[in-house]
């Protein structure tokens, strides 16, 4: 099952929206991309960068979605690929 909400690099406040830690994936819910939001944002871009690249630095993997593949469970497929291919 899924950690929500799960701080990957403490003391750093990071966290994924979704996280399987025992296999060091992660789901991330990237919204406002149409109306500029935070993850679009110049200072936000950065610091997502800084986020993503401790990220790969500690082995995570990371698939991004947007609420509506969220809320409409597209982003299911991509998660059971993930699953089944990973060992």
């Amino acid at each position: 099952e899924p950690v929500a909400e799960y701080c990957f690099a403490p003391p750093r406040k990071w966290r994924f929206d979704w996280a399987w830690p025992e296999l060091k994936l992660a789901l991330e819910v990237d919204g406002g991309a149409w109306i500029g939001g935070r993850h679009t944002s110049g200072s936000g871009f950065l610091k997502d960068m800084e986020k993503k690249n401790t990220a790969a630095c500690l082995g995570w993997r990371i698939l991004y979605c947007t609420p509506r593949e969220f809320n409409k469970g597209l982003i299911m497929a991509w998660l059971e690929k993930y699953l089944k291919e990973t060992p």
